[in-house]
C-alpha cells in the first residue's frame, strides 16, 4: 500500500530534500504517491520544468540482476524540430511512453526559430512590399513603400511566436513530456541530459531517435564572430542596414536570400561555386531564376571560389581564387549545413558519423544500432521540413511494430520560396532525356491566366513532362508566385494507381474561373496538341 495526500510544489521539494525519499508525481501532478519500499529507488535529480508548469523527476530504479530492466521511457526522442516532432506524436499515438529533449527554451526546432519559418516569412513580407511597388493600381511611382530589416524581422518573430505556441499544445495535449537542455549518450541505453541551470541529470531509454537537426557549416579559415559576417541562422540578428551584401553559396538558402535582400533594393553579389543555379532544378526553370535574377539587379558569379575573406570595420572583402576582390557592407556564409551530432557522443555508443556528421539509416530510419533511429536533417537527403516529418512519422511505426508499412511517397515535391516561387515533383527533361523516355511537354504561361491578369501576377509557367504513348504525367514543375501551393494539384494526380494518373484528367476536370489552377488545363492542352 501507498499513502497519497495533497502538498504545494515548495513542500514537495523540502520533503524529498529533507528525506531522501523518492516520491512519484502522478499524470495530473496533483496527488504524490511514495512508495511502499522505499529501498527499491532512491532520487537522484528533481527538475522544476517549465513545460506544462510541472514538476519533473528523473530517478533510477536499482535493479536486482534477475529482474526485467526497467527503463525511464519507452523511447526518447532528441531534437523537437519536424522530424522529432512527426516521431514523438506518432509514438504518443502508439502508446509509448516519450520524453523529448530540446536544447532550445522554446519547441520547433531550426526550422520554426531560425530557417525555414522566419526566412518564409522574411520572404512573404518582402513579396508584398514588391507587389505594392510595382503594382499600378497600389503605387502612383511618387512615393515607394519601403521597410527596415528590422521591421520585417518582427513580422518573422510574431509568426515564430504563433508557431511554438501551437506546437507546444501538441506536446501537451498529448501528455508528451518535454526536457530541456543537451544531450549525450553515456552508454546505449543512456543519456546524461545538462540542464540550463548547469545540472546534469541522466535518463535511460529502451529506443532513441536521433531528430537533433542540422546547422550552417562554418569552415575554420571564416571568422564567423566577426559583426559583419554571418550564417543562415545568425542573420536574422542583423541589426543594421546594409547597402551591398556578398552571399557565398547559391543552393536554395543562398538564392532565397538573394531574392529577399534584392527585393529590399539591396546590392547583391552572389557566389556559386557551380556552373548553373541550383543544378538539381529542371533546367528551364534553373535557367528561368537566373535570367530573372538578372533582369532585377542580382549579379550571379560562377564557377567560383573565396581565397580568403577580410572582415574590415565597415565591411568585408573577399578574395576570390580567380584574382578578383569583392567588397561589401557584409557577408552571408551560405554554402552547406552540418549535422548537430558532435555533442550527442555518438561514439560511446560505437556510431560514427561522415564528415558533414551525418548519420546512415536504413529503409526504416535504423542507424547501425538497431534500437537507435535518425530522421530529418541529420541523416541528410532530401533535408526538408515536409519530408522530416513524414520521416519521424515512419521511424515511430517501426520503432513500436518492428516494421513500417508506411513509407516516403517517390516523388517527393520541392519548393523553393525565392521571389518568384519555385517548385517540382518528378522528373525532370534531362532526366527523362537520359533515360531515353519518349516524353512531351505541355506549357501554361501565367500571363495568359485571368486570375494572374486579376492579381498582376504575370510573371511564370507550369511544365507538365508525359508520357506520349501512355499520357503518364511523369514530372510537373512551374516558376511563379503560389508555385508551391500550385504544384499539388499535379502531384495529386501523379500519385493515382491503376491508370489513373494521365494528362487528360486536366482536359476532362472542371475547374473553378478564374484560378491559377486553370494552369494545368491550359498546359495540358497544349501538350496533347503537340501529339501526332
Amino acid at each position: 500500500m501507498s499513502e497519497s495526500f495533497h502538498m504545494p510544489y515548495s513542500a514537495l521539494y523540502q520533503r524529498i530534500k529533507v528525506t531522501g525519499s523518492h516520491w512519484i508525481v502522478n499524470d495530473c501532478l496533483q496527488t504524490v504517491c511514495a512508495p511502499a519500499s522505499q529501498k527499491s529507488t532512491t532520487i537522484i535529480g528533481l527538475k522544476l520544468g517549465k513545460c506544462y508548469h510541472r514538476v519533473y523527476f528523473m530517478y533510477k530504479k536499482q535493479v536486482s540482476n534477475t529482474m526485467p530492466h526497467s527503463w525511464d521511457y519507452d523511447a526518447v526522442v532528441i531534437g523537437s524540430g519536424p522530424g522529432g516532432e512527426g516521431a514523438a506524436m506518432g509514438l504518443v499515438k502508439q502508446g509509448a511512453r516519450v520524453a523529448v529533449i530540446e536544447r532550445y527554451h522554446n519547441v520547433g526546432g531550426g526550422c520554426t526559430h531560425w530557417g525555414t519559418i522566419p526566412s518564409k516569412a522574411l520572404r512573404h513580407a518582402v513579396s508584398r512590399i514588391i507587389e505594392f511597388n510595382q503594382n499600378p493600381l497600389y503605387s502612383d511611382h511618387s512615393r515607394l513603400l519601403r521597410s527596415s530589416f528590422a521591421d520585417i524581422l518582427n513580422h518573422a518573430d510574431n509568426v515564430i511566436n504563433q508557431q511554438t505556441r501551437m506546437r507546444q499544445g501538441f506536446y501537451e495535449r498529448n501528455h508528451c513530456e518535454i526536457l530541456q537542455g543537451n544531450a549525450h549518450f553515456i552508454d546505449e541505453h543512456t543519456l546524461a541530459l545538462e540542464c540550463h541551470d548547469g545540472t546534469v541529470e541522466t535518463l535511460t531509454a529502451e529506443k532513441f531517435v536521433i531528430a537533433c537537426g542540422s546547422r550552417p557549416y562554418h569552415p575554420s579559415d571564416v571568422d564567423f564572430s566577426h559583426p559583419r559576417i554571418y550564417d543562415s541562422d545568425s542573420i536574422l540578428s542583423l541589426h543594421h542596414e546594409p547597402r551591398h551584401v556578398i552571399i557565398y553559396g547559391a543552393g536554395v538558402i543562398g538564392c532565397e536570400y538573394a531574392s529577399i535582400f534584392r527585393g529590399m533594393d539591396v546590392k547583391v553579389d552572389l557566389i556559386n561555386t557551380r556552373d548553373r543555379l541550383l543544378a538539381f532544378l529542371d533546367q528551364e526553370m534553373s535557367d528561368s531564376l537566373s535570367y530573372h535574377f538578372w533582369n532585377s539587379g542580382v549579379v550571379i558569379r560562377h564557377n567560383e571560389e573565396y581565397e580568403k575573406i577580410e572582415g574590415c570595420d565597415d565591411g568585408v572583402i573577399m578574395h576570390l581564387k580567380s584574382g578578383k576582390k569583392l567588397k561589401a557592407d557584409c557577408l552571408l556564409y551560405a554554402n552547406g549545413r552540418t549535422g548537430n551530432t558532435d555533442s550527442l557522443a555518438l561514439e560511446n555508443i560505437g556510431l560514427e558519423t561522415d564528415s558533414r556528421g551525418q548519420l546512415k539509416v536504413n529503409s526504416m530510419y535504423q542507424t547501425a544500432l538497431p534500437h537507435v533511429y535518425a530522421v530529418g536533417d541529420v541523416i541528410g537527403y532530401p533535408s526538408l521540413a515536409s519530408a522530416a516529418y513524414d520521416q519521424g512519422r515512419i521511424a515511430a511505426q517501426a520503432l513500436v511494430k518492428g516494421e513500417a508499412t508506411a513509407h516516403l511517397i517517390e516523388d517527393i515535391p520541392t519548393g523553393i520560396y525565392t521571389i518568384p516561387e519555385i517548385s517540382s515533383v518528378g522528373k525532370t527533361e534531362q532526366q527523362l532525356t537520359a533515360m531515353k523516355v519518349p516524353y512531351e511537354v505541355g506549357r501554361a504561361q501565367f500571363k495568359h491566366l485571368a486570375r494572374a491578369q486579376i492579381v498582376g501576377m504575370n510573371v511564370g509557367t507550369l511544365k507538365i513532362l508525359f508520357h506520349r504513348e501512355t499520357k503518364e504525367i511523369l514530372g510537373i514543375h512551374c516558376f511563379g508566385e503560389r508555385a508551391a501551393e500550385i504544384i499539388h494539384i499535379g502531384q495529386a494526380i501523379m500519385e493515382q494507381k491503376g491508370g489513373g494518373n494521365t494528362i487528360e484528367y486536366f482536359v476532362n476536370t472542371t475547374f473553378n474561373y478564374p484560378t491559377m489552377a486553370e494552369a494545368y488545363r491550359v498546359a495540358a492542352l497544349n501538350g496533347l496538341n503537340r501529339l501526332f
